[in-house]
Protein backbone atom coordinates (compact mmCIF):
# COMPACT_ATOMS: atom_id res chain seq x y z
CA UNK A 1 0.00 0.00 0.00
CA UNK A 2 1.13 3.06 -1.13
CA UNK A 3 1.86 5.66 1.94
CA UNK A 4 -0.74 8.52 2.33
CA UNK A 5 1.65 11.62 2.86
CA UNK A 6 0.01 14.53 4.76
CA UNK A 7 0.73 18.44 4.65
CA UNK A 8 -0.16 20.71 6.99
CA UNK A 9 -1.36 24.19 5.63
CA UNK A 10 -3.15 25.23 8.19
CA UNK A 11 -1.77 29.27 8.11
CA UNK A 12 -1.07 30.69 12.06
CA UNK A 13 -4.10 31.18 14.05
CA UNK A 14 -5.98 34.47 14.27
CA UNK A 15 -4.56 35.81 17.11
CA UNK A 16 -6.26 39.47 17.24
CA UNK A 17 -8.30 40.95 20.58
CA UNK A 18 -11.64 40.49 18.39
CA UNK A 19 -10.58 36.40 18.20
CA UNK A 20 -9.90 35.79 21.95
CA UNK A 21 -12.94 34.27 23.30
CA UNK A 22 -13.91 36.23 26.32
CA UNK A 23 -15.73 34.44 28.98
CA UNK A 24 -16.01 34.08 33.18
CA UNK A 25 -12.99 31.86 33.19
CA UNK A 26 -10.78 34.76 31.79
CA UNK A 27 -12.94 38.29 31.61
CA UNK A 28 -11.31 39.42 35.28
CA UNK A 29 -7.48 38.41 34.01
CA UNK A 30 -8.42 40.46 30.47
CA UNK A 31 -9.82 43.70 32.73
CA UNK A 32 -6.57 43.28 34.61
CA UNK A 33 -4.31 43.66 32.09
CA UNK A 34 -6.16 46.15 30.09
CA UNK A 35 -5.29 48.11 33.27
CA UNK A 36 -1.34 48.41 33.25
CA UNK A 37 -1.64 52.14 34.79
CA UNK A 38 -2.80 49.80 38.20
CA UNK A 39 -0.07 47.64 38.18
CA UNK A 40 2.48 47.09 40.89
CA UNK A 41 5.97 48.97 39.51
CA UNK A 42 4.20 48.92 35.99
CA UNK A 43 5.08 44.68 36.01
CA UNK A 44 2.41 41.88 35.70
CA UNK A 45 2.23 37.96 35.27
CA UNK A 46 -0.10 36.14 33.19
CA UNK A 47 0.00 32.63 34.46
CA UNK A 48 -2.04 29.60 32.92
CA UNK A 49 -2.03 26.12 31.42
CA UNK A 50 -0.47 25.26 28.13
CA UNK A 51 -3.45 26.31 25.56
CA UNK A 52 -5.23 28.81 27.81
CA UNK A 53 -4.24 31.79 25.73
CA UNK A 54 -1.60 33.51 27.11
CA UNK A 55 0.48 33.90 23.92
CA UNK A 56 -2.56 35.21 22.23
CA UNK A 57 -2.81 37.39 24.76
CA UNK A 58 0.59 38.49 25.15
CA UNK A 59 0.44 39.20 21.33
CA UNK A 60 -2.57 41.34 20.90
CA UNK A 61 -1.50 42.82 24.32
CA UNK A 62 1.75 43.85 22.56
CA UNK A 63 0.52 45.23 19.47
CA UNK A 64 -2.03 46.92 21.21
CA UNK A 65 0.50 48.69 23.81
CA UNK A 66 3.65 48.74 21.15
CA UNK A 67 5.57 46.31 22.77
CA UNK A 68 8.69 43.90 21.88
CA UNK A 69 7.90 40.04 22.79
CA UNK A 70 10.68 38.48 23.81
CA UNK A 71 11.14 34.45 25.00
CA UNK A 72 12.49 34.06 28.78
CA UNK A 73 15.10 31.55 27.96
CA UNK A 74 16.91 33.94 25.15
CA UNK A 75 17.43 36.90 27.61
CA UNK A 76 20.97 37.79 27.68
CA UNK A 77 22.63 40.38 30.28
CA UNK A 78 24.18 41.76 27.14
CA UNK A 79 21.32 42.72 25.21
CA UNK A 80 18.68 43.91 27.76
CA UNK A 81 19.72 47.45 27.46
CA UNK A 82 18.76 47.44 23.69
CA UNK A 83 15.02 46.33 24.75
CA UNK A 84 14.12 48.82 26.70
CA UNK A 85 13.89 52.44 26.25
CA UNK A 86 12.74 55.25 28.77
CA UNK A 87 8.16 54.80 29.42
CA UNK A 88 8.30 51.38 26.66
CA UNK A 89 6.67 48.11 27.63
CA UNK A 90 8.07 44.55 26.89
CA UNK A 91 6.62 40.90 27.24
CA UNK A 92 8.55 38.39 28.90
CA UNK A 93 6.82 34.64 27.52
CA UNK A 94 7.49 31.41 29.33
CA UNK A 95 8.81 32.90 32.23
CA UNK A 96 9.05 30.20 34.12
CA UNK A 97 11.71 28.99 32.35
CA UNK A 98 14.50 31.52 32.99
CA UNK A 99 16.01 29.00 35.64
CA UNK A 100 17.09 26.24 33.03
CA UNK A 101 18.83 28.57 30.49
CA UNK A 102 22.17 29.73 31.54
CA UNK A 103 22.17 33.40 32.11
CA UNK A 104 18.51 34.11 31.73
CA UNK A 105 18.19 34.43 35.52
CA UNK A 106 20.87 36.98 35.37
CA UNK A 107 20.03 38.66 32.19
CA UNK A 108 16.10 38.86 33.86
CA UNK A 109 17.32 40.54 37.29
CA UNK A 110 18.87 43.58 35.64
CA UNK A 111 15.75 43.73 33.17
CA UNK A 112 13.66 44.19 36.14
CA UNK A 113 15.91 46.55 37.52
CA UNK A 114 16.20 48.39 34.10
CA UNK A 115 12.29 48.71 34.15
CA UNK A 116 12.45 50.29 37.18
CA UNK A 117 14.88 52.72 35.88
CA UNK A 118 13.71 53.67 32.62
CA UNK A 119 9.67 53.33 34.23
CA UNK A 120 8.60 50.77 31.80
CA UNK A 121 5.97 48.17 31.46
CA UNK A 122 6.54 44.28 31.49
CA UNK A 123 4.60 41.85 31.03
CA UNK A 124 5.18 38.83 31.94
CA UNK A 125 3.73 34.93 30.74
CA UNK A 126 4.57 31.13 32.58
CA UNK A 127 2.60 28.54 32.90
CA UNK A 128 3.06 27.97 36.85
CA UNK A 129 3.80 30.55 39.47
CA UNK A 130 7.59 31.91 40.08
CA UNK A 131 7.72 29.28 43.13
CA UNK A 132 7.86 26.24 40.87
CA UNK A 133 10.28 27.73 38.58
CA UNK A 134 13.67 26.38 39.95
CA UNK A 135 14.84 29.96 40.35
CA UNK A 136 18.47 30.07 41.89
CA UNK A 137 19.40 33.94 42.32
CA UNK A 138 17.94 34.67 46.27
CA UNK A 139 17.60 38.06 44.86
CA UNK A 140 15.45 37.76 41.67
CA UNK A 141 13.16 34.87 43.37
CA UNK A 142 12.14 37.33 45.88
CA UNK A 143 10.97 39.70 43.50
CA UNK A 144 9.44 37.12 40.90
CA UNK A 145 7.72 35.87 44.10
CA UNK A 146 6.27 39.08 45.15
CA UNK A 147 5.04 40.15 41.41
CA UNK A 148 1.33 40.40 41.33
CA UNK A 149 -0.23 38.09 39.03
CA UNK A 150 -3.25 37.27 36.96
CA UNK A 151 -4.37 33.60 36.16
CA UNK A 152 -6.43 32.53 33.11
CA UNK A 153 -8.63 29.51 34.34
CA UNK A 154 -9.50 26.33 33.15
CA UNK A 155 -12.23 26.58 30.62
CA UNK A 156 -16.19 27.13 31.31
CA UNK A 157 -18.49 25.68 29.32
CA UNK A 158 -19.03 28.50 27.13
CA UNK A 159 -15.19 28.82 26.61
CA UNK A 160 -14.38 24.65 25.54
CA UNK A 161 -16.56 24.69 22.80
CA UNK A 162 -15.70 28.05 21.14
CA UNK A 163 -12.41 27.33 21.56
CA UNK A 164 -12.97 24.29 19.80
CA UNK A 165 -14.96 25.89 16.72
CA UNK A 166 -11.97 28.42 16.28
CA UNK A 167 -9.47 25.81 16.31
CA UNK A 168 -10.83 23.92 13.71
CA UNK A 169 -11.41 27.74 11.61
CA UNK A 170 -8.30 28.54 12.06
CA UNK A 171 -7.21 25.26 10.25
CA UNK A 172 -9.82 25.65 7.51
CA UNK A 173 -12.02 22.54 8.76
CA UNK A 174 -15.59 22.84 8.61
CA UNK A 175 -16.95 20.14 11.77
CA UNK A 176 -20.92 20.32 12.11
CA UNK A 177 -22.52 21.59 15.17
CA UNK A 178 -22.79 17.70 16.59
CA UNK A 179 -19.22 17.34 16.73
CA UNK A 180 -18.29 20.37 19.00
CA UNK A 181 -21.21 19.28 21.19
CA UNK A 182 -20.28 16.13 21.02
CA UNK A 183 -16.23 17.04 22.07
CA UNK A 184 -17.27 19.35 24.60
CA UNK A 185 -19.44 16.89 26.66
CA UNK A 186 -16.69 13.86 26.85
CA UNK A 187 -13.44 15.88 26.98
CA UNK A 188 -11.70 17.23 29.93
CA UNK A 189 -11.72 21.07 30.55
CA UNK A 190 -7.72 21.17 28.71
CA UNK A 191 -6.91 23.85 25.98
CA UNK A 192 -4.11 22.33 25.51
CA UNK A 193 -5.93 18.63 24.86
CA UNK A 194 -7.96 20.50 22.22
CA UNK A 195 -5.27 21.85 20.54
CA UNK A 196 -3.68 18.50 20.23
CA UNK A 197 -7.07 16.86 19.32
CA UNK A 198 -8.08 19.10 15.95
CA UNK A 199 -4.25 18.72 15.06
CA UNK A 200 -4.57 14.93 15.44
CA UNK A 201 -8.69 15.17 13.73
CA UNK A 202 -7.07 17.00 10.51
CA UNK A 203 -3.82 15.27 9.79
CA UNK A 204 -6.22 11.94 10.27
CA UNK A 205 -8.81 13.33 7.79
CA UNK A 206 -6.80 14.25 5.37
CA UNK A 207 -4.94 11.30 5.61
CA UNK A 208 -7.85 9.02 4.72
CA UNK A 209 -9.88 11.54 2.78
CA UNK A 210 -12.62 11.36 5.38
CA UNK A 211 -14.83 14.52 6.54
CA UNK A 212 -14.24 15.28 10.28
CA UNK A 213 -17.52 13.16 12.21
CA UNK A 214 -18.43 12.14 15.57
CA UNK A 215 -16.81 9.04 14.79
CA UNK A 216 -13.77 10.27 13.95
CA UNK A 217 -13.15 12.69 16.88
CA UNK A 218 -14.45 10.04 19.17
CA UNK A 219 -11.74 7.47 17.79
CA UNK A 220 -9.15 10.26 18.22
CA UNK A 221 -10.21 11.63 21.67
CA UNK A 222 -10.09 7.92 23.08
CA UNK A 223 -5.97 7.67 21.54
CA UNK A 224 -5.05 10.96 22.91
CA UNK A 225 -6.80 10.14 26.39
CA UNK A 226 -4.73 7.00 25.98
CA UNK A 227 -1.71 8.61 25.47
CA UNK A 228 -1.94 10.73 27.94
CA UNK A 229 -2.97 8.38 30.92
Amino acid sequence: MALQLTFDLAGPPASSRADFLVTSANRDALAMLDRPDLWPQGRMLLVGAPGSGKSHVARFWAAENGALIRQAQALRVDAIDELLRPDDALVVEDAHRIGAAAGAEQAMFHLWNLAAERGATLLMTARTPPRDWGIVLPDLRSRMQALARVELGPPDDALLPAVLVKLFADRGIPVAPEVIAFLALRMDRDLDLARRLVLAMDQAALAAHRPITRRLAAEWLDNLLDKDA
